[in-house]
């Protein structure tokens, strides 16, 4: 192993013992760069320019080479790396006096006991033996050289001070008069020579030494001398010791707030924290940000909580909200040991000295509600091993480098467990009502706790009533204060902070009702919104989304911090919120427009609404009208509780042609309902869409009923074409009821209400109603020609939509009436053009149909792909119907390939659910399936009472059942 030597003239040892000779200049030149740069990669370049000052020669790359193999040649052991960051030279700590020298330094700064630091100071010390590399002049390493040298004054400086703290001013003074000799600028020794002088009874001498160095200063630099060397000749003028400071603080220091007993969830971002603060590399630095109230301090606390293992020096807690840095780095300070007379005046050599107390350390701080990162930037610490946590209620932005963390909500899971921690059992009783206490409170931390802490408060408070009180807005901010909590303040602080023209837009947009924004309304409600809106999304009040898929950026104001910004009045906001409804409600039009629309119900005539946008924005936006609804839904659902009853309906049905057509069933429903109290007919209307999505959800004797009750009302009030449509899907339901004479009756009525002026799309639902009535009535040719007739209306629109259900029903009774080619070629057409559109329940439609019917003319493997496929359509769109049908073909498909036994339950539980929903030919085919399965098992008496159960509930006229039976029943075949 070898030793080096830089302090001084270089020295290489190698081995031990035995002093090498480095004949060459450049190998000496090439070794000291490597070494003062030890551990670090080092550019080729930089070694060329070091080699060769006045220019490299053609050959340097091939001439450095061959020093490097010289070099190891003459040193033992030499470990140099070389990779394209460049040369790394390898030594451990020992090897290298000036790693000798830093690690002794950090020892002594490290130690509470002043003559124990003196002692690791001069022994650092010890091991400079000259000027740093004596004897070899490389420019290119001059500044290193003279930062070096600086460093070694510096911890000159430290000891003298720590042997001024013990006492030894007697040996000190010949010592600091050499370095003044040597650095008559230089204030620090020249204080320090003053107080040993001082200390020695020789307060004449001190009082020279100023005097000759406030002249220097002033005919040199033209300044006086410093607040540190002043505050010394005062106290000697005084005849007070003046010993600049008192034995530094006892670390470890934790100013910590406690951890709090009820903290929740986040294990993630703490995770994150972690990882990132304990990295233990350079100075890492983490910023978390985040709306008011979502739990950036408490996040923080737990977190530096969790770290202090990593960091046994201290944690310093440092709260910024409202103070001015100067007095935050005296605090520190004071805290860190230095007293009071010894705290600089200046912010910047405050905070020099903050950043030298923690020098070598490992100490975590923690800056808390932090505004201006200039103030991060003066409190950052210089030198590895510490680590700085911000939170603040900005992004803080141009702090560089920085690891940040936005701090959201809760997770609905989390929230939950927060209200149970501080409310009791009661909100698992309650389960609902504490639901809707932690919507209203966003899942925020800040408003659940006032909640929770309330709830605590008032045990015989029941959340219902605390529930209800929270959803109304314009009395929930007033409802979350608890002591000395309150949302509406904390959401102040951030408000006041903004300029003004950030203040109007924030204002302005908490009076759009949308709460997820798109740019072009920003655009709208915002003058020059560029700047504004990014002080907004910088102090966490609006929340930048990305763009949606139409490609607008999208921005949202959480739902407490809206109700903050709607309370503050502005001046004439109306006209701007006036556009942007207007917009929205043209644009929702409009993507209707160009979407298929598959929901059974006819659209209310009305004059297409005027645009105020762009035509370009326009068809940007509704280029993919499915994209813009995806991105608008939320919104639309928002606005349609703001609008009067028939505008509402309106904008339903132009939002349902997306929802329907997507199976989004439940916002369908709770959209609808918000409108059935505004009296007939509008009412009546909403409750015909609402039995729709009972149909579809397979409720078939409650759909009958109520759509009875509608065409009452329907026919009463004189609507025609809608009673119709409700007709039409009347029929369709007793159909799936098995009341076929009935369901005929019911679709030629529809057909009568429609002769006046129903499209080729209606008189098509109203034939497909026909078509099966017929079919279950075993009326086979007529169904054929209605089928017919139907397939030719729905050609002349070229509509592939139409086309394509009108061929399903053609290709069901193609096979009815023996046609098997006929059928097979018109349900691949059907599926093929339904491909090409977004009508997905209409495809799975016609993919259920392909299955039967390949099943029916032996394409097993066909018939299992197509039920398969429909089947997830069908799960994904929510129509449990189909998809019972499909999964009870699947299984007969499982008894032809052995697995009758694993097919058994799931027949079981598709019975259930057909039982329920009220359907006889459905609940009969089951009970036929189920039979095979029991037969292939062995269970020969269940397969005699399921074929009793089948042969009550299936109709011998039903050739639809029929055919059915036969496909499945080909399934069941082994494969």
């Amino acid at each position: 192993m070898a030793h080096f030597a830089v302090l001084g003239p270089l020295a290489v040892e190698s081995p031990p013992g035995r002093w090498a000779v480095l004949r060459g200049e450049r190998q000496r030149t090439l070794l000291a760069v490597l070494l003062l740069n030890a551990g670090q990669h080092v550019p080729a370049d930089v070694l060329v320019e070091a080699l060769w000052p006045d220019g490299p020669p053609k050959s340097a790359t091939s001439n450095l080479h061959t020093y490097l193999s010289r070099l190891r040649e003459r040193i033992e052991g030499l470990r140099v790396e070389h990779g394209p960051p460049g040369y790394r030279l390898h030594v451990e700590p020992e090897e290298l006096d000036l790693l000798v020298f830093r690690s002794a330094v950090a020892e002594g700064r490290r130690t509470g006991d002043p003559v124990a630091a003196a002692g690791h100071y001069r022994r650092a010390l010890a091991l400079w033996r000259g000027p740093v590399l004596a004897g070899l002049h490389v420019p290119r390493l001059d500044a290193d050289v003279a930062r070096l040298e600086s460093e070694r004054l510096a911890v000159f400086e430290d000891c003298v001070d720590a042997e001024l703290t013990a006492g030894r001013h007697g040996e000190l003074t010949g010592e600091l008069q050499a370095v003044i000799a040597e650095h008559p600028l230089r204030e620090r020794p020249a204080a320090q020579l003053m107080i040993a002088l001082h200390r020695a009874g020789q307060q004449g001498g001190a009082l020279e030494v100023y005097r000759r160095l406030r002249s220097t200063l002033i005919e040199e630099l033209g300044v006086e001398p410093g607040a540190e060397a002043r505050r010394v000749h005062a106290a000697v003028l005084r005849g007070e010791d003046p010993v600049p400071r008192l034995p530094p603080a006892v670390w470890p220091v934790c100013q910590l707030p406690p951890d709090i007993g009820d903290f929740t969830g986040r294990d993630a971002e703490l995770a994150e924290l972690t990882g990132v603060l304990g990295a233990g590399s350079g100075v890492p630095l983490a910023v978390l940000s985040g709306e008011p109230g979502a739990g950036k301090s408490t996040l923080a606390v737990r977190a530096a909580h969790r770290l202090r293992p990593r960091f046994p020096d201290g944690q310093l807690y440092v709260p910024l909200a409202g103070r001015e840095i100067g007095e935050v780095l005296a605090d520190l300070l004071r805290a860190l040991g230095v007293p009071g007379p010894a705290v600089p005046d200046d912010v910047r050599a405050r905070a020099a000295v903050f950043r030298g107390r923690l020098t070598d350390r490992r100490v975590l701080v923690v800056l808390d509600d932090a505004v201006d990162p200039e103030h991060v930037r003066t409190l950052l610490p210089g030198t590895p091993g510490c680590a700085v946590l911000v939170t603040s209620r900005r992004r803080l932005s141009g702090l560089a480098g920085a690891h940040r963390l936005a701090v959201g909500p809760l997770s609905g899971a989390d929230a939950a467990e927060l209200l149970h921690r501080l409310a009791g059992a009661r909100v698992a009783r309650e389960r609902a009502d504490a639901e809707r206490i932690i919507t209203a409170c966003a899942r925020l931390p800040l408003a659940l706790r006032i909640a929770g802490s309330r709830l605590a408060i008032r045990p015989h408070l029941r959340l219902g009533e605390l529930a209800g009180r929270l959803e109304d807005e314009v009395r929930r901010l007033d409802e979350l204060t608890v002591s000395d909590l309150a949302v509406r303040s904390s959401i102040a602080l951030s408000y006041e902070g903004l300029r003004p023209p950030a203040r109007r837009a924030f204002r302005l947009l908490g009076r759009c009702r949308l709460a997820d924004l798109p740019a072009w309304a920003v655009a709208t409600l915002v003058d020059d919104p560029d700047e504004a809106v990014e002080e907004l999304v910088e102090a966490s009040l609006l929340e930048a989304r990305g763009a949606d898929g139409t490609g607008e950026g999208r921005y949202r104001m959480h739902d407490l911090v809206r109700l903050y910004a709607a309370e503050l009045t502005d001046p004439a906001p109306g006209e701007r919120l006036r556009t942007v409804l207007a917009a929205t409600l043209a644009l929702a039009d409009a993507a209707a427009a160009r979407l298929p629309r598959t929901v059974p119900m006819p659209s209310p005539a009305h004059e297409p609404p005027a645009q105020p946008l762009p035509d370009e924005l326009v068809e940007r936006l509704l280029a993919r009208p499915d994209d813009w609804f995806a991105a608008e839904r939320a919104n639309l659902l928002a606005l349609i509780g703001t609008l009067g009853a028939r505008d509402a309906l309106l904008l339903l049905d132009r939002l349902g042609v997306y929802l329907y057509l997507h199976g989004q069933y439940a916002d369908m429903r709770a959209a609808y309902e918000t409108v059935l109290d505004a009296g007939p007919p509008l009412a009546t209307v909403a409750e015909a869409t609402l039995t729709l999505l009972r149909h579809a959800r397979g409720e078939y004797e409650e759909a009958a009923v109520r759509y009875r009750a509608c065409a009452k009302e329907l026919e009463a009030h004189g609507d025609r074409r809608t009673h119709a449509w409700v007709s039409a899907n009347l029929a369709h339901c007793l159909i799936g009821l098995g009341r076929a004479e009935e369901a005929l009756q019911t679709a030629a009525h529809a057909r009568e209400l429609f002769t006046v002026d129903g499209s080729p799309a209606e008189l098509g639902w109203v034939r497909a109603a026909e078509s099966a009535a017929l079919v279950r009535l075993g009326r086979i040719d007529d169904a054929r020609e209605v089928d017919r007739t139907a397939l030719a209306a729905a050609r002349s629109t070229g509509d592939a939509l139409v086309i394509g259900e009108a061929l399903h029903g053609f290709a069901w009774s193609s096979l009815l009436t023996g046609d098997d080619a006929g059928a097979v070629a018109a349900i691949a057409e059907s599926v093929d053009l339904l491909r090409g559109t977004m009508a997905r329940s209409a495809l799975a439609k016609s993919l259920r149909t392909r299955g039967a019917i390949s099943a029916a003319t032996g394409a097993r493997a066909e018939a299992t792909a197509a039920f398969g496929e429909a089947r997830e359509l069908a799960r994904e769109l929510h129509e449990r119907p189909r998809e019972l049908s499909c999964t009870r073909a699947l299984a007969a498909a499982w008894i032809g390939e052995s697995r009758a036994a694993q097919a058994i339950p799931v027949l079981r539980a598709c019975l259930e659910e057909c039982r329920e929903m009220g359907g006889r030919a459905a609940t009969g085919l089951t009970w036929l399936v189920l039979k095979r399965a029991y037969e292939a098992t062995g269970e020969w008496a269940a397969a005699e009472a399921a074929e009793a159960e089948a042969a009550e509930l299936l109709d011998p006229r039903d050739a639809s059942a029929a055919v059915l039976r036969r496909a499945l029943l080909a399934l069941t075949e082994p494969a």
